[in-house]
């Protein structure tokens, strides 16, 4: 890890308009932290829904599709990605529609847009990605492609140097894949009048499209700077890879969502797992910048320092979440930041400037690996004053219990198919099903947490949810020696979307930042499919948590299609509210022109949980007038 010295003014660096929701976490550091105080828990039982937009215009066929996208709200506007083509938008105080851009070829990204304010020459604008790889500016005023930016308001992002197809070529003997197979499902960063984007790449096969980071410029789409995602000859971390394993490969890439100190001038970059990231005996060594939280110059993109919090990933633990920037109070001093949670249920806190661990972190051994060419990293780090959120390992004893027919299913799930089973970081054994706990959606996955900077404690919510896998041998002349299993699912009982350990299955934990310690941790959803008094499991969840001045936590995410308010003091429930579909997404607050506090959501269903799709709606919620 290298230090930093770049100047700060520490007192803004979370600044954002008090009334508005202008970047997906509130503010670049993603503290996810309204200072809205008129929602409070004396009140918050009186909230009821304000408006709903629906997404969908009929045009497209009766069948509802899913979003993960968090409105932005700027200047009395919000601006929201929809999966049907679309970017809206919406009077925040009615939801009335003020315009409608319709996207030609692949949709927007499904986590929603940036917002940049322009300068002296050049009028605000949205930006956003497209699956099939394509950089998008709006004119944030009309919605009509903004002049001046690449070939018609869109720059193309799958620039050769990303796919690499003769170096590719050369290494495999044919093209890797697709030249689609590069795109964006999360909103780029806007830093001064750079956009950062990162990009979505495939998992398997394992040469394909760069993961690089990339900097743009907000006026003319031109290029200002590449971070390569894995380093090249003679760059740091290029010795983490074995002679000739890093060349050509996919993965290592950003495709969840960046943050910036935007004071000091730092982009925070969470990256994946490299391809193929469930074996990587062709890729001895820690595989650097895999599954690690980087720091660079948001200038240039010069590295800074690196914090890899999975070594060698064999297991798809993707950092992803957004990088939480926070000013940590610990022994008397005031340390400058950054989290970052993975879906192995852990939370680091380092010093944002220099790396370091703000709170002690260890290396602890983990099994070895036992099938044949794969080397598993000796050990991993975990944190020392914070426990795993998530549940990480899994005895016969742990075997869920709720009805006799869901014990059968599951005891011959575990028992009768042989599996392997035991504690965190447990390799795929070869021919026999393997229980990973957390499995492939966390953990903590890319939702990350919020932050209330009154309290200094950070809250997130977390899955239970397992997975069941194995290696067995790929057919001869495959690339690898391996591919996984005909076993391949969630470690639940399918029909009933019952998981097959003891609950919790879902929670939401406060932690005090201070210390690293648990503050409070509570159950989060409920199984509707289970008699009434065994409902409060918790639920897997997808999506993020939000905090407000009002001592309150909101949050949606859960696939029992629920929105909930708690205390962000004691972790009480305060208010639930029964939505139209499981509401996947990251909520926002902000002020309405009638002096207002909402809170709004989008809640389609869907996401990675595969709850269903039952709408298209996104839904606003106010108090009465009579309750402000």
């Amino acid at each position: 890890m290298a230090a930093v010295l770049l100047a700060a003014a520490p007192c803004a660096l979370f600044a954002a308009p008090p009334g508005d929701w202008p970047t997906y976490g509130h503010d670049k550091g993603g503290q996810r932290f309204s200072p809205l105080d008129q929602i409070t828990p004396a009140n918050v039982g009186s909230l009821a829904v304000a408006w709903t937009y629906h997404m969908k215009t009929g045009g497209e066929g009766t069948r509802f599709r899913g979003s993960q996208a968090t409105p932005i709200v700027v200047d009395g506007r919000m601006f929201v990605s929809t999966p049907y083509g679309r970017v809206v938008a919406l009077d925040p105080t009615s939801g009335r529609e003020l315009w409608v851009a319709e996207i030609a070829g692949a949709p927007p990204s499904l986590r929603g847009v940036e917002y940049w304010a322009g300068d002296a020459a050049t009028a605000p604008r949205l930006f956003f990605g497209t699956r099939d790889g394509r950089l998008l500016a709006l004119d944030a005023a009309t919605g009509k492609p903004a002049a001046g930016f690449g070939d018609g308001g869109a720059i193309d992002l799958k620039t050769p140097e990303i796919l690499g197809h003769e170096s590719l070529e050369a290494l495999s003997g044919k093209a890797a894949g697709p030249a689609g197979v590069y795109g964006m499902t999360s909103p780029p960063i806007v830093w001064g009048d750079l956009v950062i984007t990162g990009g979505a790449t495939q998992e398997v096969p394992v040469h394909g499209a760069s993961g690089d980071v990339r900097a743009w410029d907000a006026r003319t789409g031109k290029l200002r700077w590449t971070f390569h995602a894995i380093p090249k000859p003679g760059e740091p971390g290029h010795d983490s890879w074995a002679p000739g394993s890093a060349e050509g490969r996919s993965g290592v890439n950003v495709w969840g969502f960046m943050t910036v100190d935007a004071e000091r001038g730092i982009v925070y970059m969470p990256f994946g797992a490299p391809a193929w990231d469930r074996y990587g005996g062709d890729r001895p060594g820690d595989n650097l910048y895999g599954s690690s939280l980087v720091a660079a110059d948001a200038r240039t993109g010069r590295y800074l320092w690196h914090f890899q919090a999975v070594h060698h990933d064999i297991w798809d633990v993707d950092l992803q979440a957004p990088p939480l920037l926070f000013d940590a109070r610990v022994g008397g001093r005031t340390i400058p930041a950054v989290a970052i949670t993975t879906k192995s249920g852990l939370l680091f806190m380092l010093d944002r400037t220099t790396g370091e661990p703000v709170h002690p972190i260890e290396e602890r051994p983990v099994p070895a690996s036992t099938v044949p060419g794969e080397k598993a990293a000796p050990t991993q780090p975990f944190p020392v004053n914070t426990p795993p959120l998530a549940r990480n390992s899994f005895a016969l004893d742990d075997i869920a219990d709720l009805t006799p027919e869901h014990r059968a299913f599951c005891t011959d799930l575990v028992v009768g198919k042989g599996a392997v089973f035991g504690g965190p970081y447990l390799p795929l054994a070869l021919d026999r099903p393997t229980i990973s706990f957390p499995g492939l959606q966390g953990g903590s996955n890319w939702g990350g947490a919020a932050f209330d900077p009154t309290s200094g404690l950070l809250f997130l919510n977390t899955s239970d949810l397992g997975q069941v896998s194995s290696l067995v041998a790929a057919e001869p002349g495959s690339p690898l020696p391996y591919k996984l299993g005909p076993l391949n699912s969630r470690f639940q009982q399918g029909e009933t979307r019952l998981m097959c350990q003891k609950p919790p299955w879902g929670r939401l934990s406060a932690v005090d930042t201070a210390t690293g310690k648990v503050a409070w941790q509570v159950s989060l959803g409920v199984s509707d499919t289970l008699p009434e008094g065994l409902r409060d499991t918790g639920r897997p969840s997808a999506g993020g948590a939000i905090a407000t001045a009002g001592g309150l936590v909101f949050i949606g995410a859960t696939d029992d299609s629920r929105f909930r308010a708690f205390s962000s003091r004691t972790g009480e429930a305060l208010w639930t509210w029964r939505l139209p579909a499981s509401a996947h997404a990251t909520p926002v607050s902000y002020r309405g022109a009638d002096g207002r506090q909402y809170v709004a959501v989008v809640a389609t269903g869907g996401s990675l949980l595969f709850s269903a799709i039952d709408s298209d709606a996104i839904v606003a919620f106010a108090l009465p007038a009579d309750k402000q």
